[in-house]
């Protein structure tokens, strides 16, 4: 790996080594000092059940039951972390391989399916969540996040002092994204605006088959800073670095302190989609390198050495991702067929005259052919 660059692990907020080694690190130590063996089994429940679900969404897409799907995979650490540091009022929005974060959020992660199987636009209520849906633009989430932070902020949801009412938005891009003009303009409209907005960048590596080298000079993390944002590196496959880092954040936008740009460093051990090859463009060599640092490991080995990880309890998560592996696979081959009507639903937050004017032609239209099949058939008998 290199050395210099983009693609430097120096300077990386760390608390957990790749050898599962608990390291103090002065800023952060506090943000993770209630997380008791509980909370640390409760973090590799969901990284291990989020895997889980991820390799049996990738084999179902093989068998065709999915049209596409893009895996979370080795990013378990930086989504996990991040996610559990988010507060139940707060937003979320994400891109499209956001599993665990929507996991987090309380989603049925086989509901996420619906969309890569060609079900839905979406397949949850984003409002109820507080998980918008998945967004396939690459990089213009970021602008609608940073509209809703701004008007979370003119709602007098930001810095009242009430946690109960303060409220903060994260949303979710990749290393590609940052070249995207979408981007470069939220952070402008962030930065000027103080809007309470976390920019989180993963940093997988690759933006499909181009290497963040191809994309930055500097680390991803100095494009916050050059639009006056406050920004830190942590290393996205430690659990708790991602969780102590974004929980700061959220803290800064909630109480009005506006918004901080977060680069995840990570790794995608998977393909871009389903439909990408990654052989064709990096080394076995650097997927090694990137295996030796998973973030399911890296925990499980830390819980292991405190003693803190029962034969009884993998035994159960181990189940429980049976459990959860065999609902996925029955729940998508029994996902029906929309109606073409579903179309006309949810176009705006309001019923509009003209959606629905268009909505009565087309059922009309569909029922014409209804009548015409019902006449052909008196016709011959």
């Amino acid at each position: 790996m290199a050395t210099n660059g983009p693609v430097t692990e120096d300077g990386l907020v760390q608390l957990l080594t790749p050898a599962g080694r608990r390291t103090a690190h002065p800023d952060y130590d506090a943000r993770v000092a209630h997380l008791d063996a509980d909370a640390l089994r409760g973090l590799y429940r969901d990284m291990v059940l989020v895997r889980r679900f991820d390799n049996e969404a990738t084999s179902l897409q093989r068998q065709g039951e999915l049209a596409l799907f893009a895996q979370s995979l080795g990013q378990e650490g930086a989504q996990i972390g991040s996610g559990r540091a988010l507060a139940p009022h707060d937003h979320v929005f994400p891109s499209y391989r956001e599993h665990g974060v929507a996991h987090t959020r309380g989603l049925d992660l086989a509901d996420v399916l619906r969309l890569f199987r060609g079900v839905d636009h979406g397949g949850w209520d984003s409002e109820k969540f507080r998980f918008h849906l998945y967004t396939l633009v690459i990089g213009s989430h970021t602008l609608h996040a940073t509209g809703y932070a701004m008007g979370l902020q003119r709602d007098g949801a930001v810095g009242t002092g009430d946690p109960d009412r303060d409220s903060a938005v994260v949303v979710y891009f990749g290393d590609g994204s940052t070249s995207q003009g979408d981007v470069n303009e939220a952070l402008v409209f962030a930065a000027v605006n103080n809007a309470p907005v976390v920019f989180f960048c993963q940093n997988n590596q690759w933006a499909i088959s181009e290497p963040t080298t191809r994309q930055s000079r500097v680390p991803l993390a100095d494009r916050g800073q050059g639009f006056g944002i406050p920004s830190v590196r942590v290393d996205g496959n430690d659990v708790l670095a991602s969780y102590a880092v974004t929980a700061e954040a959220l803290e800064r936008a909630r109480s009005g302190g506006g918004p901080t740009f977060i680069e995840a460093f990570t790794y995608r051990m998977g393909a871009h989609t389903t439909s990408d090859d990654p052989s064709r463009y990096r080394s076995a060599a650097e997927e090694e390198f990137w295996r030796q640092r998973d973030p399911i490991d890296r925990l499980r080995t830390h819980l292991e050495e405190r003693g803190e990880l029962s034969a009884e309890f993998v035994a159960t998560l181990q189940a429980e991702g049976d459990e959860l592996t065999e609902r996925v696979r029955t729940t998508v081959r029994g996902m029906g067929r929309p109606s073409a009507a579903s179309m006309f639903e949810h176009v705006y937050s309001a019923p509009h005259s003209v959606v629905e004017a268009e909505r009565a032609w087309f059922e009309q239209y569909e029922a014409s052919f209804l009548d015409a099949s019902h006449s052909g058939e008196g016709s011959h008998r």
